[in-house]
């Protein structure tokens, strides 16, 4: 099994695959409907604001263009 802190392709598929997962989150409460009480939407839009800055920096990664 490869640990994708060391492949740049894993990182970028896991991180791709957890934002999707928790934008589509986001989407059932916001396009959808869904109902949520008020601390779990701050806490949905947290972990979606997290997954995508994880996603991004995959990406970077991936393209070779890391922040320093």
């Amino acid at each position: 099994m490869t640990n994708s802190n060391d492949d740049p392709k894993a990182a970028y598929r896991e991180a791709y695959e957890d934002w999707q997962a928790q934008l589509a989150k986001v989407h059932a409460f916001f396009l959808d409907g869904e109902r949520l009480p008020p601390p779990e939407i701050k806490a949905m839009l947290n972990r979606e604001s997290r997954a995508k800055e994880r996603y991004d920096a995959a990406r970077r990664r991936l393209l070779g263009i890391e922040e320093e």
